[in-house]
């Protein structure tokens, strides 16, 4: 009895290191979370109307911290940089690489709680020194906090796993006493034919029996307990991988989640020697309309555009917002004629629906998008298909717009484009 309590112990030991081991593994695979910040920007001298220029004065909430990475990644990068120098300079804060990052958030993001935090440091005269840069990393920039909950979980982790060595070992000790109980009993059963003294070592292995079954149960309570906590951590641990490669403003995957994916999607087709298609999507003339209407507007249509794209991406199919305007979908197994259908059929129900402007229920008109799409050519990289399937939406821009192009087939022709 006591043999069976400790393998059913120990299996629910090797199950739960077993489960500790992939959870610390997915640790590794965390790498960035995008959080909603939200503040004022009057007391750098960048004033309301700066903010309505950009479509983001009065705005309730703020950015996404993903948005503030693709500025960052935009035309305005450089002009958001400047500005970020020269507030550091006016405050007399070092150029050091953490401020740089912290400053040119804040630029990119007025509206944010990092503004809205600088904001109210420097209205109480507090000193911005490196201690308190290194707090307001780990508190609102996305990598330092990712980071933070990636320490903490596997601080718990650790703790876990000793408690359960501890628990191991105290179970180890009490089955190796036993097993020494049950030698001595034996030699003394073999020596002895006095009943009383038989019915002692009976008596005495019943109770080194209840002993050890008592531990075992403590070990495999334990055990349950750290099971679960560790599923608790894996659920959470999942939730940020999926935060950190989906897009904030659509859903649809985000730009590290797509070229991992198509990495992969590469791989899988060699290996099975089957098709792979890789199209390029942009919504045509995006910068006129957000000039236009602004970005809250803009963002409306980023993701209207995005939803029509997700109706039709269901798996194996994979769809991402690929940066600003533009999109990018893979389809495996797929023919260049399937993909070219799909691709049109997004077009017409995109151009097909005059939009209105949610706050104010103005007319804005159709939209149209152009797209571009390559068929993988065996052992072809996705650098290179993707190079290719962009040269064929820029071929649908310089054709006109609103239109889908598939790229050449031949490598010669390929390259000369």
């Amino acid at each position: 009895m006591a043999d069976a309590s400790t393998l059913r112990a120990v299996q629910t030991a090797h199950k739960f290191i077993l489960s500790l081991i992939i959870t610390l593994s997915r640790l590794e695979t965390c790498k960035r979370t995008p959080f909603v910040l939200n503040a004022s920007f009057e007391l750098f001298g960048l004033d309301c109307a700066s903010k309505r220029a950009s479509g983001r004065c009065g705005a309730a909430g703020g950015f996404k911290m993903s948005d503030v990475e693709t500025t960052l990644r935009g035309p305005e990068a450089y002009k958001i940089a400047g500005r970020a120098l020269s507030l550091m300079e006016r405050h007399q804060v070092w150029p050091t690489a953490l401020n740089f990052e912290l400053w040119t958030h804040f630029v990119a993001d007025p509206d944010g709680a990092l503004a809205r935090e600088l904001t109210r440091l420097i209205s109480l005269g507090e000193p911005l020194t490196e201690s308190l840069s290194e707090e307001l990393a780990a508190t609102y920039l996305p990598k330092a906090k990712l980071n933070e909950q990636i320490r903490d979980a596997g601080d718990l982790l650790s703790k876990e796993l000793e408690s359960v060595s501890k628990a191991i070992q105290d179970a180890q000790k009490s089955n190796t006493a036993y097993g020494r109980t049950l030698n001595g009993a034996a030699k003394e059963l073999d020596a002895s034919q006095d009943v009383d003294k038989i019915k002692t070592v009976v008596s005495g292995l019943a109770e080194a029996t209840r002993r050890v079954q008592k531990e075992n149960k403590s070990l495999e309570t334990r055990l349950a307990e750290s099971t679960a906590e560790v599923d608790r951590l894996r659920e959470h641990l999942e939730q940020v991988r999926r935060d950190a490669t989906t897009d904030g403003l659509t859903n649809l995957a985000n730009r590290k989640a797509f070229d991992e994916e198509l990495d992969r999607a590469c791989s899988e087709a060699d290996e099975a020697g089957a098709t792979l298609c890789l199209a390029v999507l942009d919504i045509d003339h995006f910068k006129g309309f957000n000039d236009t209407w602004g970005h809250q507007t803009g963002d409306q249509v980023i993701r209207y555009v995005a939803s029509v794209i997700g109706r039709v991406a269901a798996p194996p199919r994979f769809a991402a917002r690929y940066g600003g305007e533009e999109f990018a979908m893979i389809f495996p197994r797929e023919s260049a004629a399937l993909v070219a259908g799909t691709l049109e059929e997004i077009r017409v129900e995109v151009s097909s629906r005059m939009l209105k402007r949610r706050s104010t229920n103005e007319d804005l008109g159709a939209i149209t998008i152009s797209s571009g799409f390559a068929e993988r050519r065996p052992g072809e990289s996705g650098h290179s298909v993707m190079e290719r399937a962009d040269a064929a939406l820029y071929t649908s821009k310089r054709g006109g717009r609103n239109r889908v192009t598939a790229a050449e087939t031949k490598p010669d022709s390929a390259n000369a484009a």
